[in-house]
């Protein structure tokens, strides 16, 4: 792959890295420009395909070197055998998604593991604009009621709640806010969350 700018690394990024292995063969779901799978190509040396809808973002990634399918997610995986990855990944794109369920559900078909992220909808800024009256608009949830592609906004209850109900083991969690980790009240005081996931056995 071409080499592409990390030196802005998103913290999520970073920390995804942690979760996966050296070598591993990797499938990006909505990859965008290919950024997360250039970096972990770099650090990682893995391999593996990104998947996204947008055409100008496909083809930044294919620039990029990156193995990218245009396709769209909604359509699920059908083309993927199963356990034909050592990790999928859907960084901060299932809110966006209208079948959430079968989504999680084709993630863990086919990966042995899954990583999801997403922004927390219970972090006490976003309930803070709420009480004023105001739909949430931050960092982590930069669009306006109006144009928002999120349809599935959650918090961390919420996915933990959907996790057990659909038994799917939580292998790791954590929670950050600015790149920090947290540990106190993380459904209040978190405003993006990230899960390491398997089915369970």
């Amino acid at each position: 792959m071409n080499n592409a700018n990390n030196t802005n690394i998103r913290a999520d990024f970073a920390l995804i890295t942690n979760w996966v292995s050296t070598k591993a063969k990797v499938l990006d779901l909505g990859c965008g420009d290919g950024t997360l799978l250039t970096h972990l190509h770099q650090t990682l040396q893995t391999t593996g395909y990104g998947i996204e809808k947008d055409d100008a973002n496909w083809l930044t990634a294919l620039k990029n070197g990156v193995d990218v399918i245009q396709m769209n997610l909604e359509e699920g995986l059908s083309g993927f055998e199963d356990q034909s990855f050592d990790t999928v990944i859907l960084s901060q794109t299932l809110q966006a998604m209208h079948n959430t369920e079968t989504i999680v559900q084709e993630m863990l078909r086919v990966g042995r593991e899954a990583i999801v992220t997403f922004p927390n909808f219970g972090y006490w800024r976003n309930r803070m604009q709420i009480t004023l009256g105001n739909m949430p608009v931050s960092k982590t949830l930069p669009y306006q009621w109006y144009d928002t592609p999120n349809v599935h906004l959650c918090t961390i209850h919420d996915f933990d709640i959907f996790c057990k109900n659909h038994h799917i083991e939580v292998m790791e969690r954590k929670v950050i806010t600015e790149g920090k980790d947290v540990h106190v009240l993380p459904n209040l005081m978190g405003n993006l969350a990230m899960y390491r996931l398997k089915n369970s056995a």
